[in-house]
């Protein structure tokens, strides 16, 4: 199981051409890992804010490649999508890369 450190640290090796590819604008962790509180059952909470262009369909593409980065599950959220009373909860816990 990762660290918070080190998921934060692929991440930000991966960055760059994450943003060229899907232009993305920011990550963030939060949920257990963010607290650093996961356990082996846990998926990997990320934060996405998205540039201008709307991902799509390659939305899903890109949830498939940060999983394959990170060879963990993770539940991608868009933050236009996110309501706000569920970002409020969860506003405390992002830890942005």
């Amino acid at each position: 199981m990762r660290t918070l450190a080190e998921i934060q640290q692929i991440l930000r090796n991966y960055q760059p051409e994450l943003k060229s590819k899907y232009g993305i604008e920011r990550l963030a962790l939060f949920g257990s890992y963010a607290r650093q509180e996961q356990t082996d059952e846990s998926d990997i909470d990320i934060l996405v804010e998205l540039g201008q262009q709307p991902l799509g369909m390659r939305y899903l593409e890109f949830a498939a490649e940060l999983e394959t980065i990170l060879q963990h599950k993770v539940d991608l959220v868009s933050r236009r999508a996110i309501k706000p009373q569920y970002f409020q909860a969860i506003e405390q816990d992002l830890t942005y890369v």
